[in-house]
């Protein structure tokens, strides 16, 4: 560890923990960011393997941060695995859950023996809602822990909801025939704040026949948890998920608003931390000068997100319903985006497309949303990716993978009118027609008015001084981390 000046040991010391995955890892990284802005030194803690990633990705000084703002590492548990592939997410929850407690008690011993770290001893710990073995280590040194939910918060009162439809009998399913038979459409109206919903549109560990599924315990198990925890936040915004949120209330302890964070961070002004990056792929800034020479509002984005896998027929069908709509198109296919296999496109539709559209491995998508040439997304409903597309006022054709990304989806289609849907089992026509639409059609003219008002919403949520987001950031601070 580097020596630090004195000056460290009178600052709070927060201690950041993500959940080891890209969708978790960036906004930690944000709210760190804030904190440390606000006067926190920062340890910012990711696992060995994704360390290694982030320094592959952006270069050996990439995490040598500041003398307040360091980087350490715990083990995750898991054997080597592909350097550059998102570990497998059940088998990483339960050994996150198993063996990390251990390392993390040893890392905060070591971060509190203040004659070898020469900062003040930890005072907080800001933990993902999805590693709550740290509650133990927050009750041992007595401060307070902070659950940071990266999910939305209609995703969250999803997952708090799990051992109702339990207890209820809606899952596990009967037989796998479930799946197709049309129980999934079964429609739940007693969860506040999400009426009417569907039980395909909650989180997708539910549809298992399998009664000892381990992501439904583990879903139950990390929301009990949360209920210990001194504060939740999210990254939302009051008026896109009030009846939500207001049905949060009644079962967590006090939550905090504090999005979209991206927002948020523009009030940080510290070159030094603009250099902390976050992303585990290397990524293709080209992208940028190529959008340049587009008109405002004539390129379909395309990109599904950090872990969603698909088959090699549904990578093509995307193909070719992008090029058959005509439209300009910047898509990004990840190397490990066919599960198992390299992702190869046809040579036709490279040939066919390449004066229209764009092909890279990984961008830096709060840009490309915010880009004037950006004009729809085509998305796997990760909730960074929708709440940055909130942000930059585009609209949406979703396709949610796994988790809580389907329950992201049926909101912006069904409540926020900022999405259409596209089926599981994709077909070029179908592409081709929903691309066609958001980009030219009447419905996507209106998605597009409702987007830009949500943006504005977003935007005054995250005003300086005055927006419910910003003053909520204050009030936690305040209210929880300084208290101890």
């Amino acid at each position: 560890m580097c020596p630090i000046g004195a000056e460290n040991l009178d600052k709070p010391h927060a201690v950041c923990i993500p959940y080891p995955a890209q969708g978790h890892i960036s906004p930690m990284l944000k709210l760190a960011k804030i904190l440390h802005h606000k006067g926190f030194h920062i340890t910012f803690v990711n696992t060995e393997h994704n360390h290694r990633r982030l320094l592959k990705s952006r270069g050996p000084d990439a995490l040598k941060g500041l003398p307040s703002f360091r980087f350490e590492t715990i083990p995750d548990g898991l054997p080597p695995c592909d350097p550059d592939a998102t570990q497998d997410i059940p088998s990483l929850c339960k050994s996150t859950t198993t063996t990390c407690l251990g390392p993390f008690k040893e890392l905060l011993t070591e971060l509190n023996n203040t004659s070898s770290s020469n900062v003040s001893p930890v005072s907080c710990i800001i933990s993902d809602g999805s590693m709550s073995f740290t509650l133990a280590a927050a009750q041992d040194l007595g401060i307070p822990e902070v659950f940071f939910w990266t999910p939305s918060a209609c995703g969250l009162l999803a997952y708090m909801h799990y051992r109702d439809l339990v207890e209820k009998g809606y899952t596990p399913l009967k037989d796998e025939s479930y799946l197709t038979n049309g129980y999934l459409e079964t429609t739940l109206n007693w969860v506040q704040g999400m009426e009417g919903i569907r039980l395909r549109d909650l989180p997708s560990f539910i549809r298992t026949a399998n009664p000892e599924e381990y992501m439904i315990k583990y879903a139950i198990q990390e929301t009990g948890r949360s209920k210990l925890a001194s504060a939740i936040v999210v990254n939302t915004f009051e008026s896109l998920e009030r009846e939500v949120l207001e049905s949060l209330q009644t079962l967590l302890p006090p939550i905090y608003t504090i999005g979209p964070l991206h927002l948020l961070m523009e009030h940080v002004d510290d070159k030094n931390l603009e250099d902390l990056g976050s992303n585990l792929w290397k990524e293709d800034m080209a992208c940028l000068d190529w959008l340049d020479s587009k008109k405002p509002n004539s390129v379909v984005y395309v990109n599904f997100g950090s872990i969603t896998v698909m088959t090699p027929v549904q990578l093509i069908e995307f193909a070719w319903g992008l090029a058959d709509s005509q439209m300009e198109f910047l898509w990004i296919i990840r190397p490990d985006i066919v599960s198992g296999e390299q992702a190869i496109l046809p040579p036709e539709f490279v040939e066919e497309t390449k004066e229209r559209g764009m092909l890279t491995s990984w961008c830096p998508q709060e840009q490309v949303l915010s880009h004037p040439a950006i004009g729809g997304f085509l998305t796997h409903s990760g909730w960074s990716s929708t709440l940055e597309s909130i942000g930059s006022g585009v609209p949406m054709i979703c396709w949610p993978f796994f988790a809580e990304q389907q329950t992201n989806c049926w909101f912006c289609c069904r409540r926020w009118g900022i999405g259409m849907e596209i089926d599981n089992n994709v077909k070029r026509d179908e592409v081709e027609s929903l691309v066609r639409e958001l980009m030219v059609g009447e419905k996507g003219k209106e998605m597009k008015k409702k987007a830009m008002e949500w943006k504005k919403l977003a935007e005054e949520a995250a005003e300086k001084s005055t927006g419910s987001s910003y003053v909520n950031m204050d009030k936690m601070i305040n209210e929880i981390l300084l208290k101890h």
